[in-house]
């Protein structure tokens, strides 16, 4: 891996991509890139992809550090599946509303409410929250789980409101829902994508199961991310609005470049709504900088990371 290499300059633009490449080879580092990076980041990466796919390419490398270009919880998850590993994240301050609106302290106190339930945590919380869940789950594998659990127990689904309705839907089950969601999937509105679905007859509407109940009900296929690139590309239709982070349209448009991709427009058309303000807090400057320097470095309790890593296991098993 080598000592940190030092020096205060960063290298002009057009070589940066090229020093980020040498340095991900110096340090036998793996870049792991969601969806929702910047376009430049994920052209980048060793492996992009959801969480569920990031979390598996985490659970497998064999490189000695491993770089997260994605959001804290996203590099806490690396972390907890290896701990011998050095891992870094561009910005640590790269948060998640979802993650944020489920304080530890908080969903303990809504646990104890609700004794004897299982609890399945969407992978989009902190560490502390994983460690009081029973199972993890994400978008793509969440109904195949909670169809897994036992029919006679109760089950808390959280933190995300919408992705716990969805996955009532499609698996009949009841859930206690914890009261959350995410920024950006909240922000689109109804009346605007029918707006564009009338000036666009032949478009398709995909969203990811975190929108709200309206969206869902509109849109022709549901799914995670990955879920939506794969429906993107085997589609017959060559026009689609999407429901997520605009983020995931650069694949979309690198993989099927023959098709047209609109993202489904916010309320406030005079924002970059649909973009997560986290997610970009990640640039290539930052990227490098922490291939540099190795910092900032996730780290974590061991007795914190251990029990985290129980209901992370269990999801891999059951998915």
């Amino acid at each position: 891996m080598g000592l940190p290499i030092k020096s205060d300059a960063m290298p002009p633009g057009h070589l940066l991509e090229e020093e980020i490449v040498r340095l991900k080879r110096e340090r036998n580092a793996v870049l792991l890139a969601h969806y929702y990076q910047e376009s430049e980041i994920q052209d980048l990466a060793d492996h992009v992809g959801d969480s569920l796919g990031l979390a598996r390419a985490a659970q497998k490398t064999t490189a000695d550090v491993i770089v997260f270009a994605g959001v804290h919880f996203m590099a806490e998850v690396a972390k907890i599946l290896n701990p011998e590993r050095v891992v870094v994240l561009p910005d640590l301050s790269a948060g998640c509303s979802l993650a944020d609106g489920c304080p530890p302290a908080a969903f303990r106190h809504f646990l104890d409410q609700h004794p004897g339930h299982i609890v399945v945590s969407y992978i989009n919380c902190s560490a502390e929250v994983k460690a009081m869940s029973d199972v993890i789950c994400t978008s793509s594998n969440a109904a195949k789980i909670v169809a897994q659990l036992p029919k006679d127990q109760p089950i808390v689904f959280a933190p995300d409101q919408h992705l716990g309705r969805f996955v009532m839907k499609q698996t009949g089950r009841e859930l206690v829902l914890w009261p959350g969601s995410c920024i950006v999937h909240e922000t689109f509105s109804e009346q605007k994508i029918i707006e564009l679905e009338l000036r666009n007859p032949s478009a398709e509407l995909i969203a990811h199961p975190e929108c709200e109940e309206p969206i869902l009900r509109r849109a022709k296929f549901v799914g995670s991310t990955t879920a939506l690139l794969e429906y993107a590309i085997s589609s017959p239709a060559q026009t689609m609005i999407v429901a997520t982070e605009e983020g995931i349209l650069h694949a979309m448009r690198r993989d099927a470049p023959h098709k047209t991709f609109s993202p489904a427009p916010p309320e406030d058309e005079s924002c970059a709504c649909n973009q997560c303000p986290h997610m970009r807090k990640n640039t290539l400057e930052k990227l490098y900088l922490c291939l540099r320097d190795l910092t900032p470095r996730l780290e974590l309790d061991e007795a914190l990371r251990a029990r985290a890593k129980r209901p992370i296991d269990r999801m891999l098993e059951l998915s």
